[in-house]
């Protein structure tokens, strides 16, 4: 599980668009924390994709 859980979260981050990317580099920090946000949105629907696939663990 560790290993699909670690490609699932690579994945999304692969995935992420091209202003996410550039706001997590932004020195402010209202802009950076809306990229952080959204990257987390982002992982957690990954997540949640690939449990209603697999089901949960058990």
């Amino acid at each position: 599980m560790k290993t699909n859980l670690t490609s699932t979260i690579l994945a999304a981050i692969e995935r992420a668009p091209q202003w996410v990317r550039h706001e997590l580099e932004s020195k402010d920090p209202v802009i950076r924390c809306r990229a952080e946000e959204t990257l987390a949105a982002i992982i957690a629907s990954a997540l949640a994709a690939t449990v209603r696939e697999q089901g949960p663990e058990r």
